[in-house]
């Protein structure tokens, strides 16, 4: 059975970097500035042969109001909470601090495993506040170096009987499988089977910073996963939540806020940024979210652009619906807005939700469904080359500089997005107004609307392909039976 470990500890500490090494990727943002961790981000480890769940925490503060450390705090006594084993990390460069002291003591109660790990341990700078760890009362520290990998042996040799201990209780645990059926149900022809490891759907939710990403994605779990509030730029990392929205799996990412390149100066926030657009390019269905109050902002006609531009299924929601008084001439102004806004994404659907209340659901729910279907479609060559013909017939391509363009062909060569070739002679010479034409006409004849729809054309060689070749030499056993036939 696999188990979650939790790493905890103050900010600064080399939590990520343990993290990063453990799932064998990139995955969390690591900075020399504290605190860049805020949300619990969740990957899958490998240490050996051990196969467990490691979860990253947000550094641990000696604060318990409403700011914002203080819901990070929750957040990460959360972690804690559900977690089997909990993976306690300080710096033996400075050594144990008071924090350290007041965190430990929580650790003792909360949690039925605790492993210290003394983190920064590399070279004789250390050695004192490894020592000094042994002050903590939580056993033997593990000396490690999570930047260059040191010290994982130890860890592994402490987690081993841990995990041993869960596998013989999943053992225990295990219901009955061994079930006989009967004749009649195990030859069911109706029987309906349940899919195992179904791939999840992956949406991701991008927009500008405070538009209420996180409060949805919340909304939708079922339960506060991600740190929300009325700060804005609260998320950072891109985090990806697997979970079952009206019995279809998805993984959900969470990104952070995408201000004007022109405003994003740390180096933190470019980070950040880079990850969301990462979380873009891996998504198959993207949810725009734009703010009621100040919707279609540049910055997020940029978003939905870049998301259209990657071949993404885009789907609009405004968010903060419930705050809205004039909600008909609202959403008249907003309709009108994007058809004017956005002509590439001409017909993708425009969703009004509550993040707060959990209005629009269901309707966001359906407009995913409906988007990753049209994303998916295929349509038979047989129905294209009819299409094509009736297009050429209302609208023949054009002859520039006196070359006729012919149109022979049709067919789709792609999908996820629909992606289609049509051959004919001057590719070259084709105008754009010419592709638009038939790339508007594939949405609204094959019911596409909003999705990306690419559009290829392709030459084909008019010439005799027989020209220019030698003429094969006269076959000399011919020559000698004509002769033959007359003696």
């Amino acid at each position: 059975m696999s188990f979650t470990l939790a790493i905890v500890g103050r900010p600064n500490v080399g939590k990520s970097t343990l993290f990063n090494r453990l799932v064998g990727k990139r995955l969390a943002l690591v900075d020399d500035q504290p605190g860049v961790t805020r949300d619990l981000r969740e990957g899958a480890a490998r240490l050996a042969d051990l196969r467990f769940t490691v979860v990253d925490t947000a550094g641990l503060e000696e604060v318990t109001d409403d700011s914002l450390q203080g819901r990070m705090r929750r957040l990460t006594e959360r972690a804690v909470d559900m977690a089997d084993i909990c993976l306690f990390m300080v710096d033996a460069r400075v050594g144990i601090t008071p924090s350290d002291l007041v965190f430990a003591d929580i650790l003792r109660k909360r949690s039925a495993h605790v492993i210290l790990a003394a983190n920064k341990a590399e070279g004789k700078a250390a050695d004192a506040g490894v020592i000094e760890a042994y002050s903590l009362g939580l056993g033997e520290p593990i000396r490690m170096s999570a930047e260059h990998g040191e010290g994982l042996n130890d860890l592994y040799s402490v987690l081993m009987p841990l995990a041993d201990q869960y596998a013989e209780r999943a053992g225990d645990d295990a219901p009955e499988t061994d079930v006989d059926l009967t004749e009649d149900e195990a030859e069911d022809p109706d029987a309906v089977p349940v899919p195992t490891n179904a791939k999840p759907l992956q949406v991701a939710v991008v927009g500008r910073p405070n538009a209420g990403k996180s409060t949805l994605i919340n909304q939708i779990m079922g339960e506060d996963r991600l740190l929300t509030g009325p700060e804005a730029g609260i998320t950072r990392d891109a985090i990806s939540l697997r979970t079952e929205w009206n019995g279809v799996p998805m993984r959900i990412f969470d990104t952070a806020g995408m201000r004007k390149k022109a405003k994003v100066q740390e180096k933190l926030e470019k980070l950040s940024v880079s990850d969301g657009l990462r979380a873009v390019k891996f998504a198959e269905v993207v949810v725009v979210l734009l703010d009621a109050e100040i919707p279609f902002e540049q910055q997020d006609l940029r978003i939905a652009d870049l998301a259209e531009r990657e071949g993404r299924a885009v789907i609009i929601a405004v968010n903060k619906w419930d705050i809205e008084d004039e909600r008909q001439a609202k959403l008249k102004s907003l309709k009108e807005s994007f058809e004017r806004l956005l002509p590439q994404l001409r017909g993708a659907p425009l969703i009004t939700v509550s993040a707060k209340t959990g209005r629009g659901l269901d309707r966001l729910h359906e407009a995913i469904m409906r988007a990753y279907d049209v994303w998916n479609r295929r349509i038979s060559t047989a129905q294209l080359n009819r299409w094509l013909a009736g297009m050429m017939e209302a609208h023949p391509p054009p002859a520039p500089q006196g070359k006729r363009i012919k149109l022979r062909y049709m067919t789709q060569a792609k999908t996820r997005p629909p992606g289609f070739v049509v051959m004919c002679s001057h590719p070259d010479k084709v105008p754009e107004s010419y592709s638009r034409y038939l790339v508007n006409g594939l949405r609204v004849d094959f019911d596409m609307p909003g999705t990306p729809i690419r559009l290829w054309m392709r030459g084909q060689n008019d010439a005799n392909p027989y020209k220019g070749r030698k003429k094969a030499p006269p076959s000399k056993l011919r020559k000698h039976t004509a002769g033959r036939r007359r003696d």
